[in-house]
């Protein structure tokens, strides 16, 4: 079983000051966010960024620049950053959502197929998600292919069977996420069963799933995403102080059920990432 990658999401796009205080919402913020939990035990850092004055979910480059800075400044971690359009207002919204890949990240989040989200439809239809793959691959950026239900592992295969994805594939599964897939274990299984061999895959749990989710995938040879974006609370009523918390409390889980966790290094070799750039 391989060692287990860490993925630290430090706020994504919704969470808010008003709902817990501890959501950072500078570039500045974030990257410190992203390397207390680096030096809590996680490898990977999923990067949104936000206005630093309003909290406001905001895609400019200046500010993925800044965080990617900060982070590659002081620590090896491994960098992944959204591409996701949801909140995107650009005249050709297709293209601006892939300029995180231009900052020569690690990673970068593949949206494979559009739900209902939040009110809306999150469109993300199957020839942008072509050419965002071109584009990753033409970077040399490894795509993490976030799978919000079964469907969407059906057109991440096609992907593979296409030859469009270099090896190992890697597959983020999104549960709980309304009008995705459930959080339940039922769903964990029924997903990573319908997984191509020879990739790797992660999973999230949103609010009270995380814990049981993630600790069903470490026991099945997933790696976990934990954080403010899918979480803000420790436990029942107590909000989390910084997202280092949830690493420092997957890190002891894994210990407990004997899952070493995987360096930044062993992160890149699992995953087929060059080193550091």
């Amino acid at each position: 079983m391989d060692k287990l990658i860490i993925t630290a999401a430090v706020c994504g796009s919704v969470p808010t000051r008003e709902q817990n205080p501890n959501v950072p919402y500078t570039p500045e913020e974030i990257a410190e966010e992203a390397l207390r939990c680096w030096r809590a035990g996680a490898s990977v850092a999923h990067i949104h960024v936000r206005d630093p004055r309003t909290g406001a979910p905001d895609f400019k480059r200046a500010y993925f620049a800044e965080v990617v800075e900060r982070v590659r400044g002081a620590s090896d971690m491994l960098i992944n950053l959204t591409t996701s359009g949801f909140n995107i207002r650009a005249e050709n919204v297709d293209e601006a959502r892939l300029m995180p890949v231009d900052l020569g990240p690690d990673l970068c989040s593949l949206d494979v197929g559009s739900l209902n989200f939040r009110g809306r439809v999150f469109v993300n239809p199957p020839g942008w998600v072509d050419a965002a793959t071109e584009r990753m691959r033409q970077r040399g950026v490894k795509p993490e292919l976030e799978t919000f239900d079964l469907g969407h592992i059906r057109q991440a295969k096609d992907l593979i069977e296409r030859d469009l994805l270099d090896a190992p594939p890697y597959f983020q599964l999104c549960l709980g996420i309304p009008w995705g897939a459930p959080g339940d274990l039922e769903t964990l299984v029924a997903m990573t069963s319908r997984l191509p061999r020879g990739c790797q895959w992660s999973t999230l749990g949103v609010g009270a799933r995380q814990i049981p989710v993630t600790t069903h995938a470490m026991l099945e040879g997933g790696h976990v995403r934990v954080g403010f974006e899918d979480n803000l609370y420790l436990s029942r009523g107590v909000l989390a102080k910084s997202n280092a918390q949830f690493v420092e409390r997957t890190v002891e889980i894994a210990r407990q059920v004997q899952r070493e966790v995987a360096t930044c290094a062993v992160a890149r070799s699992i995953l087929g990432i060059p080193g550091s750039r």
